[in-house]
């Protein structure tokens, strides 16, 4: 059940990547609109992401669930999603009334484009599998070997190979099995569209309790891009920006809690705050508030007392719920690229039903929220920001949301704040994954023990949530892939046998020390010792150039992922270094001169063979 939880809550992650592509396709397919810019080609570039979702879920998802997050895994998917489709398409025949009247020589071209409009619908669904499929298969065997005559296809290069004749199967299943697959997914949308007002309230109430594990943009992924059918497109946000005059329900319930709702919570916080302290809090709630208010983005104020008083959170949960019952009972429709926040109310206020309906819903849902969370705070003393008797830590300095606008003063850079990062979660030795999602870190980590919890809330992370034995969360607002990046830099960066040591009590900004790799014995470089190095760096076909650099030798390869680290320090070497895409730095010391010319020998002698 937790490798499930774990798999589902990284699938979770990875939608976000495409989801995020969308408010650019909002922007540009309302902004080319004739009642706002009415500009064609701008209305066009717009439709055509929304044309293409299915391809983008394919290069997002494997992106996302590649541990590297190469690029060769979305390439993958691309293949897989290409195969997967165009193999499908074989399969079916376009009906007679399609072809009536057609001329011989076009048939072939109207039976494509009535084959390619039948399995429209399905883009997404083939997407995400194709994404998942390019994905495992990049984790699985983007480190392959294969005979030295077929040595240019291995490592990263065999995995959209592979991708695509995993696809073949997909491809036979879905041409045979299209008119079952649709009626299911028929059946599915109309069972959720039939639910009504109850099926809304239960979407809703779910969306927020799931989010703490994530899975809430699973649920989201299904709803806005699956659910119902309008000429062809599918989901709830795809069917609204195409005109269909039904779509808006699984979006318009989150306006009034995120634009009213959790700021007014917010100004509760402040206002029940402990007097001297809430200079302290202001900049921090009001950025959490504003957050809300204008993007839709939620978690920053949500995690502030998710945990503090769950009872509060469900009730939260449970007024999301009821505004879609009654955003639904008065027929508003709002839509939105990327949350349910006033940019995109403003955007697509034209597009939307009965929108000014949002602003008296918005201020009883104000009133609501302000007094319930009020009423709560003080009757059962929640340590809400402001409340606590210690000093004010870095996460209620207003450095924008989170407190991760900027760096922390006493890193003074970003590198730094990386690193500062790394250390309160253990050292790099802890982490063996680093990922992120619009707003949280989604780590994996070797031991929770050595996790800071106090360090990583000096640094202004909002909260943290351990979703299993080895899988962490850490919420620090909007910049949280940011600083994912700035992390997984800093990890790549270190030279080898250099290390970040976990954080003690007292430091913030971890100190970064040497701890060599252990050497048991001063290694020769003899032939034997050279050869195993060639075999280490994947045979003589991966190396393209090799120099020697003072105590190093820096060799360029074909393919980084065929470099077998650890079989270089099995052999007795100093460390070696990825410092660029394809250019390996192995540590072997005074020898390296000497070494240098060895290992270009056989690289020659081989070559010559």
């Amino acid at each position: 059940m937790k490798r499930l939880l774990n798999a589902l809550q990284k699938l979770g992650g990875a939608l976000m990547l495409p989801i995020a592509v969308l408010p650019v396709a909002g922007l540009l397919l309302r902004l080319g609109q004739p009642d706002l810019l009415n500009i064609p080609v701008m209305a066009h570039a717009g439709q055509a992401i929304f044309s293409n979702l299915g391809l983008l879920f394919a290069v997002g998802v494997a992106i996302g669930l590649a541990r590297d997050n190469h690029g060769a895994a979305g390439l993958a998917a691309v293949v897989g999603y290409l195969v997967t489709l165009k193999g499908a398409a074989v399969f079916l025949t376009a009906p007679a009334s399609v072809l009536a009247g057609v001329p011989a020589h076009a048939q072939a071209l109207v039976a494509a484009a009535s084959a390619d409009q039948e399995l429209q619908q399905l883009t997404v669904p083939v997407g995400i599998i194709s994404g998942l499929m390019g994905g495992a298969l990049y984790n699985r065997f983007h480190r392959i070997r294969l005979p030295s005559y077929l040595a240019f296809f291995g490592g990263r290069r065999f995995v959209p190979i592979l991708t695509g004749f995993a696809a073949l199967p997909l491809a036979i299943l879905l041409g045979l099995e299209l008119p079952h697959l649709e009626s299911g997914m028929a059946t599915l949308s109309r069972t959720v569209l039939a639910a009504g007002p109850w099926g809304l309230f239960i979407y809703g109430v779910l969306n927020r309790l799931l989010i703490v594990t994530g899975l809430h943009n699973i649920l989201n992924s299904f709803a806005w891009f699956i659910v119902g059918n309008y000429h062809g497109v599918t989901g709830d946000m795809n069917r609204f920006f195409a005109g269909d005059p039904t779509a808006g329900s699984f979006m318009s319930g989150f306006f009034p809690v995120m634009m009213f709702g959790l700021p007014a919570a917010c100004l509760a916080m402040y206002h029940t705050a402990l007097p001297q302290r809430r200079p302290a809090v202001a900049g921090l709630l009001l950025s959490i508030a504003l957050t809300s208010f204008l993007t839709g983005v939620t978690e920053p104020v949500e995690f502030t007392f998710m945990f503090l008083a769950p009872g509060l959170y469900l009730v939260h949960a449970l007024l999301t719920g009821l505004a879609f019952i009654i955003m639904n009972a008065l027929d508003v429709k709002l839509g939105f690229t990327f949350s349910a926040g006033l940019f995109d109310y403003v955007l697509n206020f034209n597009h939307d039903t009965h929108p000014l309906l949002l602003l008296p819903v918005g201020v009883v849902y104000f009133g609501l929220y302000y007094g319930i969370f009020r009423f709560v705070i003080i009757k059962f003393d929640l340590k809400t920001p402001g409340r606590e008797e210690a000093e004010p830590s870095a996460a209620e300095r207003p450095a924008g949301v989170g407190g991760l606008e900027e760096a922390p003063s006493a890193a003074g850079t970003v590198l730094a704040r990386a690193r500062a990062f790394i250390a309160a979660l253990g050292g790099s030795d802890n982490l063996d994954v680093v990922n992120a999602c619009t707003t949280r870190l989604r780590l994996t980590v070797k031991s929770q023990e050595t996790v800071d919890p106090a360090a990583l809330k000096r640094l202004g992370a909002i909260g943290i949530v351990r979703t299993s034995a080895d899988g962490l969360q850490v919420i620090v607002g909007p910049t949280a892939e940011l600083l994912a990046g700035e992390m997984r830099e800093a990890l790549a960066s270190l030279p080898g046998g250099q290390r970040i040591h976990a954080s003690s009590a007292k430091a913030e900004v971890p100190q970064l020390e040497v701890s060599p790799a252990p050497r048991p014995q001063a290694v020769a470089l003899s032939k034997p010792i050279v050869e195993k190095l060639l075999a280490a760096l994947g045979g003589a076909a991966n190396v393209r150039t090799v120099e020697p650099a003072d105590s190093r030798l820096r060799i360029a390869v074909a393919d980084a992922g065929g470099v077998d680290h650890e079989a270089l320090r099995r052999i007795g070497l100093r460390g070696s270094a990825l410092v660029a895409p394809n250019c390996v730095h192995v540590i072997v010391g005074p020898a390296a001169q000497s070494a240098s010319s060895a290992l270009r020998d056989l690289v020659g002698a081989a070559g010559a063979h």
